[in-house]
């Protein structure tokens, strides 16, 4: 079965390639402001963000990681040697000690059923930024609903269980990080965030 990731990627729409194109090049834009030396992509999924970077000059080492057998496969098949590739759930690398200069979690945090357990874990694991995005509520449904995608729920994807508009969420993050920029990406929003330092 495809995952909804790699549908969204391979769209041969031409509004949602476009989509698409706008989120990796902003997100490629914040990678290098941000101008880190290892980073860490958290529920990687196939690797399209990481070979996104890739292709867009970022120069650094890059980690992925993801619970699914079959999208590290797959997004091993996509970038070879170029990165490490593991099946591995992150709070395995906060036991390991591991830390990187960037953690990114795009596309992920709208997933889990407890998000607020993950913002001390990034917290930990990201040295000085984290990048993360999650769909730009209401507008996200609203716009499935319109093209007749899960029309039975509104819009909403089955496997989306939380919602944030572009103030919630980034209200959301706050105890836990400060954000430094927030690029209109509709229909996402995606933040560039730094840690506050621990209590």
């Amino acid at each position: 079965m495809t995952s909804g990731n790699k549908q969204k990627h391979e769209s041969k729409n031409p509004i949602q390639r476009a989509l698409i194109a706008r989120f990796k090049r902003e997100a490629a834009a914040l990678v290098r402001q941000a101008a880190p030396r290892t980073i860490l992509d958290l529920g990687c999924g196939e690797g399209y963000m990481i070979e996104a970077l890739l292709q867009a000059g970022i120069d650094a080492e890059f980690t992925g990681v993801d619970l699914s057998r079959g999208a590290i496969a797959d997004a091993r098949a996509r970038i070879g040697e170029r990165a490490r590739l593991d099946v591995m759930d992150a709070r395995q690398l906060v036991d390991d000690g591991r830390s990187f200069d960037m953690v990114m979690m795009l596309e992920v945090l709208e997933h889990i059923p407890a998000p607020a357990q993950m913002l001390p874990i990034l917290r930990r694991l990201a040295r000085r930024h984290v990048l993360l995005s999650v769909p730009r509520e209401p507008f996200f449904c609203a716009l499935n609903f319109m093209r007749g995608k899960n029309l039975t729920r509104l819009g909403n994807d089955p496997e989306h269980v939380n919602h944030w508009g572009r103030a919630g969420f980034q209200r959301f993050i706050a105890r836990d990080f400060e954000v430094l920029a927030a690029p209109g990406v509709f229909p996402w929003t995606m933040v560039l965030a730094r840690p506050r330092p621990r209590d």
